[in-house]
């Protein structure tokens, strides 16, 4: 079998890492190519690191994040109230092993959605499945899927994800469809899986946000326990952006 003939079956048979390797290969003067144990390695790895890459992107695009985000692009600036040091510590996703889980509060503007898809891009990089959702938008979207006998399958989809990021907790008024929703939420996810919650409201206040006190204590009876709390402060980040850009 000559070289284009290999090429023709490695494109045939799917193995795209294989395929783009050996085609780089063979514009190499033949003195440069490897022999054929050494090729036969090559190609390995470059069809696994393929798979690899393939899969965490379309982890991060099921994830749906709101951010484009990296943790190396966090500032840590004065007045921000972020700790480098505990972002690091939460680097390598192990607090989703642990079924811990993220609290980020803060003003408008200050960051907090951006670091939680850091972190989640983050998470996607090491193999765990992770689901962004704006709080509100996820509990009327659950109460649609009452009316078409949905429900339980969407709350199976959120259950199965090793982290679930929750945006803008505290923005609007939950009824008491929306407590019920969110308390079966958590309550699958206890103990068995990682949350970041993202609000402006301070976490003393997330009491009476939720409103019926009976399922208030559950709800945060089931979070709060194994709970890492990033309070961010300073003026808002796309306010600065906007100067500097005005500028």
């Amino acid at each position: 079998m000559n070289n284009q003939a290999t090429l023709d079956r490695l494109r045939e048979l799917k193995l795209t890492g294989m395929f783009q390797a050996f085609e780089a290969l063979l514009q190499l003067p033949v003195h440069q190519q490897p022999a054929a144990d050494k090729l036969l390695a090559q190609l390995t790895d470059a069809e696994h690191e393929y798979r690899q890459h393939r899969k965490t992107q379309m982890a991060i695009r099921a994830a749906r994040f709101r951010y484009a985000a990296s943790l190396e692009e966090l500032h840590y600036g004065a007045g921000r109230n972020l700790d480098k040091t505990a972002i690091l510590r939460l680097a390598d996703c192990r607090f989703i092993d642990r079924s811990e889980n993220i609290f980020l509060t803060g003003a408008t503007g200050c960051g907090k959605s951006y670091i939680a898809s850091a972190l989640g891009y983050q998470a996607c990089q090491l193999g765990y499945r992770v689901g962004y959702h704006n709080l509100i938008k996820l509990l009327q979207r659950l109460q649609l899927a009452k009316a078409d006998s949905s429900y339980q399958k969407e709350m199976g989809r959120l259950e199965r994800l090793h982290l679930l990021i929750l945006d803008d907790w505290g923005l609007q008024p939950l009824d008491q469809h929306a407590q019920l929703a969110l308390l079966q939420i958590m309550e699958d996810r206890h103990g068995k899986a990682a949350t970041i919650i993202t609000s402006q409201l301070p976490v003393s206040k997330w009491h009476e946000y939720i409103g019926d006190p009976t399922l208030a204590d559950a709800i945060l009876d089931r979070i709060t326990h194994k709970a890492h709390r990033l309070e961010l402060k300073g003026e808002s980040m796309r306010r600065k952006q906007r100067i500097i850009t005005d500028n």
